[in-house]
């Protein structure tokens, strides 16, 4: 899945990884190309991401694609492996992710979603102590809050 990235400030996105661990922080805006992670997110939709933001399992992050750093990815963090992390697509018929590349090194994730901004903004990064009343909703609408998929 290839992306387009908008800065909010300048020097907002990092243009090299970042140097001795040092993660950076702020906001970006990535325009989404692709089919890889349909139904929650769709060719054209405007993300707002949290560069440097806390990971865990279930997160819809961004990356450094691991064999062609000029490309951003936009993934589902399913696990940690090692020091990085393994990053699936959503659309099964899509397998540019990790059943491709392998786990993602840490410095090559560069942050959270948050929301989808347009055209249909959407939560994308609940609270972990929610997840469970999300679920209880109907799919359509615990999607649309960004509870991530039953494992």
């Amino acid at each position: 899945m290839a992306e387009q990235t908008h800065d909010l400030a300048p020097g907002t996105l990092p243009q090299e990884p970042p140097e001795h661990g040092v993660r950076a922080k702020g906001l970006g805006l990535l325009d989404v190309d692709g089919p890889s992670m349909a139904p929650t997110l769709s060719h054209g939709d405007r993300l707002l991401y949290r560069l440097g933001a806390r990971l865990r399992p279930g997160a819809i992050v961004v990356a450094r694609h691991p064999l062609r750093q000029e490309l951003l990815v936009v993934k589902r963090a399913a696990e940690r492996r090692g020091n990085g992390w393994w990053l699936l697509s959503e659309n099964s018929r899509v397998q540019s992710d990790s059943r491709d590349f392998g786990a993602v090194p840490d410095e090559l994730v560069l942050g959270r979603v948050l929301l989808r901004v347009g055209p249909r903004p959407a939560w994308l990064a609940p609270a972990r102590w929610c997840e469970p009343l999300l679920r209880s909703l109907p799919y359509r609408f615990s999607r649309r809050l960004g509870c991530p998929p039953p494992r």
